[in-house]
């Protein structure tokens, strides 16, 4: 059977699986549609808290960007695995504790003020339309390649998607449909890098694999990463493993991203609210072991995967003549993803460091004379005539090394996953702050379960229509948007969270101005740096990493404002030290 007639098979099956889980899981009261009944096992939560987590990001985006960056890219696996360990150890089973349906419900709580639960609620909008973009834009990618669509057209089509499965079954329906999206995401991780590195280095265990030898070829016997930086060297990169050295990024941005990642992932509001649906403190810490363990497998496996993939594509496209490139590549560019410009008109693709032209593709409509798509965009002042998208070295890898169709469809069936299980749980947590912490505790306390039902629903299908805007209009690279709406986790959520826990003294004047001067510092930044072209001007620390400013921003305000206003009242101050008393929480509570 062709790739195609596989992919539509496979990924039809997954998604009839979803949808019919959804329907088996429906929901008709609030606990159910925003924390599961509150009765979620840790097994579970914790294969559903790796899908959640793991985003079109980490499946289609971490390899690539490891693959193209070599050791600096190690930065997201180092900030988005630390991440998750503070959140599991430093949050979560006090956040379980308070008992709340959402973040902003344990803010208002927390900090006694409808006015900081309104200024919660719109960071939580905020954060989640960011990441849940970044996703919808995965979707498009995947079925723009395999089932050859348009990105707009894919993207849509998962709209439609997460929509029925999210709104039917709520967060119980999202929980288990998520248990079986992580099955299916790690499943299709896993065979290709097993089976390629089989190939490439005769050892079955990517991770082994990794600091191996090549099996044959013109570099057999030789140290695959010792060849990396020796193709590195030849062809004008930084050396695959050399920090912070030439053509990498200083170590002070490498720093600033990676703590805006691991803070932003313990502020995320869509993994917080994951331990609010298992019964105990105690099941809230083993579920969160339980998805540092799915996780793990995940991403020590991405870092092999993007060697892997960085030696066979540079070997197969580097000095090779257009004419006789592979089937595959003629399958990508059509996409957009991948681009040639023959600056010499010799015919042949030259692969150097550097961006072959001025930003994403732009086609002409017209092919040349070698048969290649032509773009507008202006060429830049060096050698390199090749664009290669980050993001299609997961999905590609398989087909350029020549693995089975049914290998090839099963990494679509799997990206799918992971970009719908992380999209479904941030539309919930944006209806969930909607119809919850505005419509039913600000706006009309008398509301039935029926209409905070159907306000929920209401509010998922505004934000699919939303977040499928900004998928077909995306700011940048799934992984670049994903990383912006981490800096806005950061910069909001994580200083008055770890405060409201472990400082009593806290008061929600100090925590409206930490969330107000942290996120406002940080999205001004961002704008500045990403939509109007003003060179980082903080010390050179890009946008993705500029969270982490916001951060100390938030932390210093927070604290400073409190230490001059009225301390909290007593059953407040109360409230925060039996939350830390590590025992006796009971359910989900809806005040």
């Amino acid at each position: 059977m062709s790739l195609q007639i596989w992919t539509y098979l496979i990924v039809g099956a997954t998604f009839a699986l979803y949808i019919g889980i959804a329907w088996t899981s429906r929901v008709k009261d609030t606990k159910g549609f925003y924390v599961a009944g509150g009765g979620v096992p840790p097994l579970a939560n914790g294969m559903a808290t790796a899908a959640d987590w793991m985003s079109a990001a980490s499946f289609i985006s971490m390899a690539g960007m490891i693959s193209f960056m070599g050791y600096a890219g190690c930065m997201y696996l180092m900030g988005w695995t630390g991440g998750y360990v503070l959140l599991a150890l430093l949050l979560a089973p006090y956040l379980r504790k308070f008992g709340k349906f959402t973040v902003p419900d344990f803010v208002g709580d927390r900090y006694y003020s409808s006015a900081a639960r309104l200024v919660a609620l719109i960071c939580a909008i905020f954060v989640s339309l960011t990441y849940v973009a970044g996703q919808m834009r995965g979707v498009g990618i995947v079925f723009s390649r395999f089932l050859e669509v348009d990105v707009n057209t894919g993207v849509m089509i998962g709209m439609v998607l997460v929509f029925l499965y999210a709104a039917i079954g709520g967060m119980k329906g999202i929980t288990w449909t998520q248990v079986a999206q992580y099955c299916v995401l790690i499943t299709a991780f896993l065979i290709p890098a097993i089976a390629i590195s089989l190939k490439l280095t005769g050892n079955p265990i990517p991770q082994v694999g990794f600091g191996g030898t090549i099996l044959g070829g013109a570099d057999s016997g030789k140290y695959l990463l010792e060849t990396l930086n020796q193709i590195g060297r030849d062809l004008g990169f930084a050396e695959y493993t050399s920090a912070f050295g030439a053509g990498t990024k200083p170590m002070i941005d490498v720093f600033a991203i990676t703590m805006c990642l691991m803070v932003g992932t313990a502020g995320l509001p869509h993994v917080i609210i994951r331990f609010y649906t298992v019964p105990s403190v105690r099941a809230a810490r083993l579920s969160a072991f339980y998805a540092i363990l799915f996780i793990a497998i995940l991403y020590t496996t991405a870092p092999a995967l993007g060697a892997f993939s960085r030696y066979t594509l540079t070997n197969a496209l580097s000095e090779t003549p257009y004419s006789s490139v592979p089937a595959w590549f003629g399958n990508w560019e059509k996409t957009g993803l991948l681009a040639w410009v023959d600056k010499n008109n010799d015919g042949i693709i030259t692969y150097r460091a550097g961006a072959a032209f001025a930003g994403k593709p732009t086609y002409s409509g017209e092919t040349g004379a070698h048969g290649q798509r032509l773009v507008t965009n202006t060429p830049l002042d060096n050698a390199n005539e090749l664009y290669i998208d980050n993001d299609i070295m997961v999905l590609a890898t398989p087909e350029i090394s020549q693995l089975p169709p049914w290998v090839i469809a099963l990494v679509a069936a799997g990206g799918l996953a992971a970009a719908l299980s992380t999209a479904a749980g941030l539309l919930l947590v944006i209806a969930s702050s909607i119809s919850h912490d505005l419509y039913y505790r600000i706006i009309n306390r008398g509301a039935s379960e029926k209409i905070r039902l159907l306000v929920g629903r209401v509010m998922i299908g505004v934000g699919v229509i939303i977040a499928g805007y900004f998928g077909i209009h995306p700011p940048g690279f799934v992984a670049q948007v994903v990383a912006l709406a981490f800096g806005l986790a950061s910069s909001s959520f994580f200083p008055i969270i770890v405060l409201g826990i472990f400082w009593k003294r806290a008061t929600k004047e100090g925590a409206i101005s930490g969330m107000i001067s942290g996120i406002g510092f940080t999205m001004l930044y961002i704008v500045q740096t990403k939509f109007m072209g003003v060179s980082p001007w903080f010390f050179g620390i890009s946008p993705e990493g500029i969270g982490t400013v916001g951060m100390v921003i938030n932390f210093a305000v927070t604290y400073g404002v409190s230490m001059i206003t009225k301390a909290p009242p007593l059953a407040v101050q109360e409230m925060v030290e039996s939350v830390r008393i590590p025992r006796g929480a009971g359910a989900a509570i809806d005040h």
